[in-house]
């Protein structure tokens, strides 16, 4: 396994979030996360990325990284796409894309993954001189996804990549994300509120309720389950 978490709990100051959450990414595969508001999903994203403070086991690549700083976690191959996508909105898209690769020294590479990017997202072509400011949400999106992979990341984070946009432009955001993972092979964690859109893209999932994770299973046996069709699938 790529990613491996095992019974972690998560803390913001004295208040515990998370409670014995376990779950595990394959090389090369995509793992869904769901649950309710407040169910702990955002903070299972950050215990990894190393933004909240964490008990229990976090590995990745067999490497205990639990406790380890973010920038640390980042230069290990892990891009954590936060909610509210993060976009520097004083920075034009050409320079956000610049400072998602940061760490990286082959500058050659960086243009072609810059060209990469436009492809995978159009829209972006039409405003690379725009600041992030100027961008629509759906944009914002884009440039946020397209900023991660130009780390060359091997796990992809997402949390609610379709927040707060109209379905179409959800539905062209998550088919370019399925088109990362043909591309570059890419690992991916993928918490999100409308499950449809997830298992178009993830081979299984893990639901999260109040902060622990009761149950996983495969796309196929999920969309089986009554109780799942009515929670998340709108069945």
């Amino acid at each position: 396994m790529l990613l491996e978490l095992e019974d972690v709990t998560a803390f913001y100051g004295p208040v515990q979030v998370l409670e014995g959450v376990s779950l595990a990414v394959p090389e090369g595969g995509a793992v869904g996360v769901l649950g309710a508001n407040g169910a702990g999903k955002t903070t299972t994203l950050r215990a990894i990325s190393g933004t909240v403070r964490a008990r229990g086991g976090i590995r990745f690549d067999g490497r205990d990284i639990r406790g380890m700083r973010p920038d640390k976690v980042a230069a290990l191959g892990i891009a954590h796409v936060p909610e509210g996508r993060g976009t520097l909105t004083d920075l034009s898209v050409r320079e956000n894309l610049r400072v998602g690769a940061y760490l990286r020294k082959d500058r050659k590479g960086v243009a072609a993954d810059i060209d990469y990017c436009l492809d995978l997202f159009p829209q972006l072509q039409h405003r690379i001189r725009s600041n992030g400011s100027a961008l629509s949400g759906g944009e914002q999106q884009m440039l946020a996804i397209a900023r991660a992979v130009m780390s060359k990341p091997r796990l992809l984070l997402l949390d609610e990549a379709s927040l707060g946009l109209a379905p179409g432009t959800a539905k062209t955001v998550y088919e370019a994300i399925g088109r990362l993972r043909t591309d570059a092979g890419l690992s991916m964690l993928v918490v999100e509120q409308n499950a449809n859109l997830a298992f178009t893209l993830v081979e299984s999932a893990t639901v999260l309720e109040t902060g622990r994770s009761v149950l996983t299973g495969s796309t196929a046996e999920l969309r089986g389950m009554d109780e799942i069709r009515r929670a998340y699938l709108g069945g």
